[in-house]
């Protein structure tokens, strides 16, 4: 499995920042190529929480992490 995790914070506190998952390969066609490259599904998801500012992105192989 590739998780894509966004590193996300608010607009009105920039600095309240913190990771959340955004997608994973079992939900949308994720390859780690794709995800290295600034993954589709980042953008899209970014259209839909405009009260966020992106701060960066991680790939990461392997099952979800617990508290993300």
């Amino acid at each position: 499995m590739i998780q894509i995790i966004a590193v996300l914070c608010s607009l009105s506190s920039p600095a309240d920042c913190h990771e959340q998952t955004v997608t994973t390969s079992d939900f949308a066609d994720v390859s780690m190529q794709s995800c290295l490259m600034g993954a589709p599904q980042l953008a899209d998801w970014m259209k839909e929480h405009p009260s966020q500012r992106l701060a960066g992105w991680k790939c990461v192989i392997g099952t979800p992490s617990k508290g993300i």
